[in-house]
């Protein structure tokens, strides 16, 4: 006891600095924690965050942190009203280097307003008021056109991007006339997809009692967009979910495709005659559809690789299990994913009723799956103009407010390299390749804005 009273006394200054290093590295890792403005791939914090329930969270963040807390919503607010005051400038507000996690690769990022309302996590991220809160953009020749959740689209010009504004520009439409028509109850955009002159957006609605999908499709014309119902679905389910889908696609043989969330419906996926859970192609002439897979939850994502015939899809799993999915169009066979049979998730609460394996039982297995979640959006695929023999995925997500870029090999069979872009609080909806520019254009939903990556 003398002997440690003694060490106590030696080194009691020695002791203070560890005890006051220990304290700031804890207050400020709960307080990372408790805002939610942590990186939610670090295991450490993840792991620390399995002891602290959300709701005990919630308390600490609104009573010991409430003047930081504050101070946080108080700055990202002013952000937010100065998006509002500039308007349709699209002034750049954000512009640095970021450095990739594993590779270290640097990447010049700019970040510009855009007149869209914001997602409001506090709320909930899937809360009915969010729904209309997600937005989504194409580019088309020298041209960019973005169109909001409910309904608002406005475009700039390409080049616009290396300078300090966009300058949009508002695109009337008559979307909000086709919701009053129809008496549908909008639940938002899902997506916008531009070939040969003609725009297409998937829409969520809700009719008296129950909830559905449907394709628009207008002539490209900045001056005004005239939509009409292009692919009538016919297709009902019974609760709001976000587990929607709605990605649309190129497709071969004048089709695209389109997908379709399971809508929260057990058993739909893997049921033949229903389009629940599904990713169809669509004839553009006869508006007739045909199934290209089935057992998917939510696929958020979707490319297809004409080089291979390949259709690559990725989708949101339950707690964890958010896969990248591939299907070779080299048989008559409907590929099969296996929800809700197989998942490498887990519900989010009672016993995990998924099978593991997907190939055990006959379905395809993911080609990546990421557990913890990501909350994964869209992918795209790209090929390294110094690199002929390998192709790279860049996949977004929501969760995780990363690019994940995945080296794989030339027939896309193998990963061979992973990279993480991190970008802090700033969850991606949407991503595309501008091959003229040799960049990467992105959609945040934070506040919102819209983001230009440049690769090399």
């Amino acid at each position: 006891m003398i002997n440690i009273f003694n060490y106590f006394k030696k080194n009691k200054y020695k002791i203070l600095v560890i005890f006051v290093v220990l304290f700031f590295v804890g207050f400020f890792g709960l307080w990372n924690i408790v805002s939610e403005g942590y990186d939610r791939q670090n295991k450490t914090i993840l792991f620390i965050k399995k002891f602290i329930p959300s709701k005990l969270a919630r308390q600490v963040r609104d009573t010991i942190f409430i003047i930081p807390d504050l101070k946080e919503r108080n700055k990202f607010l002013e952000l937010v009203m100065q998006k509002y005051d500039q308007g349709l400038n699209g002034n750049v507000f954000n512009e640095k280097i970021i450095l990739s996690k594993k590779n270290k690769k640097k990447y010049l990022f700019k970040e510009f307003f855009i007149p869209f309302e914001r997602l409001d996590l506090r709320l909930g991220w899937a809360s009915t008021t969010n729904t209309l809160r997600k937005h989504y953009f194409d580019i088309i020749n020298d041209k960019i056109l973005l169109i909001s959740g409910n309904g608002k689209s406005i475009y700039f010009d390409k080049k616009n991007v290396f300078e300090k504004r966009l300058n949009q520009k508002n695109i009337p439409n008559n979307i909000s006339s086709i919701i009053n028509n129809n008496n549908y109850e909008p639940m938002g955009i899902r997506d916008v997809y531009i070939e040969n002159d003609k725009i297409y957006i998937s829409l969520y609605f809700k009719t008296a009692d129950r909830y559905s999908m449907n394709i628009y499709s207008a002539d490209l014309n900045f001056n005004k967009l005239n939509f009409e119902i292009f692919f009538k679905s016919n297709l009902f389910w019974n609760k709001w979910t976000t587990r929607t889908g709605g990605r649309i696609e190129k497709y071969k043989d004048n089709k695209i495709l389109l997908t379709l969330g399971d809508g929260a419906t057990k058993g739909a996926s893997q049921d033949l005659e229903s389009l629940l859970g599904k990713i169809i192609s669509i004839d553009k002439t006869t508006k007739k559809y045909e199934i290209v897979s089935v057992g998917h939850r939510n696929p958020q994502g979707l490319y297809y690789f004409e080089n291979l015939d390949m259709i690559i899809n990725t989708e949101h799993g339950p707690k964890g299990g958010d896969e990248i999915n591939i299907n070779l169009q080299n048989s008559d066979k409907i590929a099969n994913f296996g929800w809700d049979v197989s998942s490498y998730g887990t519900p989010y609460s009672g016993k995990d009723i998924y099978k593991k394996s997907h190939s055990e039982y006959g379905f395809i297995e993911p080609f990546k799956n990421y557990s913890p979640a990501i909350g994964i959006s869209q992918i795209i695929l790209m090929s390294d103009k110094s690199e002929e023999n390998n192709k790279y995925f860049y996949v977004s997500s929501l969760r995780a407010s990363s690019l994940y870029v995945i080296k794989t090999n030339n027939k896309i069979t193998k990963i061979l390299n992973e990279d993480r872009i991190y970008f802090n609080e700033k969850r991606i909806r949407d991503i595309k390749y501008d091959e003229d520019e040799d960049m990467l254009f992105l959609i945040f939903d934070n506040i919102p804005s819209f983001g230009t990556l440049k690769l090399n």
